[in-house]
């Protein structure tokens, strides 16, 4: 509902545009918008909103708002599909904002009642949110039940991620700077690391993300979809096939690991009872409707090798955990170290590689380590970074990334969604280590506030590397 606020009030909505709201709860049209409205009030500006900004999302939420209706009635039965088809007459996009065991159940109802039939200038789309399965069989599952109803072009896979300025500028970055992509392969890089960490505890998601996990819930969507980007060949044209083919064969390249393959580079820990930002917080295991002998992850770590001429040996290490020390969200692609320092009285000394580091969140930007010389008499070399910050040049503190993953949708432009067999290629990746980890002990522990359990760091350490630091960064 913000991101539909920002898009009205920049123009972006056409004025016919209506939101219908679908639900068990008993209410009316007013019910729906005082709700949205208090949403808006507690949620829907940034901290450090400019009174300007105030006055024109009051405006346009003042405009969208008569346009907001309700409906209430149990979308696992046939008479509210019945009602739907009275209600529209034109375009649809059904956002499907449930639990994802039915997501399956609604587009089969949709389709049966006639209300994804499109026609000349008329379209209907669906829009699902992650988690899409929760293995590679029900993914597959899932994406045979739905296209064997309606078309891939109707299907919009939504990953938030993607619609955050900074990851969409990881194809800009490579393909719009030579210099860049020339050094953009095996011969000049050493490794990747991506990472997704979160301060939070799993708090009140205690069911969800006890069936999930930190492996489910993150990995084969947010951070493949990043690896993809990082990892993809040039598309012979930026329209949305031609991308999501070259993300499709990162994925599939993938190396696909043994079971013992998945152990030795996989890491998996959750976290115990301790203090975080200032509060306590309750081991894991503890949370409200998590199973006391939960042996699902709050954190994951995994080595994985994408077995392409390009990337032939770079090794991509990936982490993303809960109640971490630090909430960062970036790419670290480091380059390979100069083979000996030839400056005088440093031909011993080891000189740290040269580094691009693009942050995804929260502070939005990306940054180039090089090597200068220090001024002064004789040649001493220190580190420098030259950086580019979001945040000092463009105003987008107001955005939240989905307005344009729905002007997309509105658009019909399938670029930055995932197709179906790129979901498949997703969770092919990472079943071997579902199936290692669901046979083999248990979770790490590891402190609430810290970097993750021992192992993770062990995981590079036997590479000689480590991963990048987030707390001094």
């Amino acid at each position: 509902m913000p991101a539909l606020v920002n898009m009205e009030r920049e123009g972006l909505l056409d004025a016919r545009t209506t939101v219908l709201g679908i639900g068990k709860d008993d209410g009316d049209d007013e019910t729906l918008r005082s709700s949205l409205e208090a949403f808006q009030a507690a949620h829907g500006a940034p901290a450090k909103a400019a009174a300007q900004d105030d006055t024109e999302r009051t405006a346009a939420w003042a405009r969208l708002r008569p346009r907001i209706r309700y409906i209430s009635g149990d979308f696992t039965a046939d008479a509210i599909y019945e009602t739907l088809k009275t209600e529209l007459t034109g375009n649809a996009v059904f956002y499907l904002a449930v639990p994802p065991r039915f997501f399956g159940d609604i587009v089969e109802k949709l389709a049966d009642h006639g209300l994804m039939e499109e026609g000349q200038d008329v379209f209907r789309r669906v829009a699902i949110e992650k988690p899409f399965g929760h293995d590679l069989a029900s993914a597959r599952a899932l994406n045979q039940r739905i296209l064997a109803r309606i078309r891939e072009t109707q299907v919009f896979r939504l990953d938030h991620f993607l619609g955050k300025e900074t990851v969409q500028n990881i194809m800009t970055l490579r393909f719009a700077n030579m210099m860049i992509e020339k050094l953009w392969t095996s011969d000049s890089i050493d490794h990747v690391q991506i990472t997704a960490a979160e301060t939070v505890d799993v708090g009140t998601r205690g069911s969800f993300y006890d069936a999930t996990g930190a492996l489910r819930d993150m990995v084969p969507n947010h951070l493949f979809q990043i690896l993809a980007l990082v990892a993809m060949e040039p598309p012979i044209a930026f329209d949305a096939e031609a991308v999501r083919d070259e993300k499709a064969k990162v994925l599939r390249a993938i190396r696909q690991y043994s079971l013992e393959e998945a152990k030795q580079n996989g890491v998996r820990g959750a976290y115990t009872a301790g203090t975080l930002a200032g509060r306590d917080v309750p081991a894991y295991r503890d949370t409200a409707d998590v199973a006391p002998d939960s042996r699902t992850e709050t954190y994951a770590g995994l080595k994985l090798m994408v077995d392409t001429w390009r990337w032939a040996g770079v090794p991509f290490y990936l982490r993303t955990g809960k109640a971490l020390a630090v909430r960062d969200t970036e790419v670290i692609v480091t380059f390979k170290p100069v083979p000996f320092a030839q400056f005088p009285r440093l031909r011993d000394a080891h000189l740290p590689p040269n580094r691009v580091v693009i942050q995804i969140q929260p502070d939005e930007g990306i940054s180039m380590d090089m090597l200068i010389k220090r001024p002064g008499l004789g040649v001493a070399v220190e580190p420098a970074v030259m950086a580019f910050r979001y945040a000092e040049r463009f105003n987008i503190s107001r955005l939240n990334g989905y307005e344009t993953l729905l002007y997309d949708i509105f658009s019909g432009d399938q670029t930055l969604f995932q197709r179906a067999d790129a979901v498949e290629a997703g969770w092919r990746a990472v079943q071997p280590f579902l199936d290692a980890w669901s046979q083999d002990g248990e979770p790490q522990p590891y402190a609430p506030g810290s970097l993750g359990p021992d192992d993770a760091a062990a995981l590079l350490e036997r590479d000689g590397l480590s991963w990048h630091d987030l707390i001094t960064q």
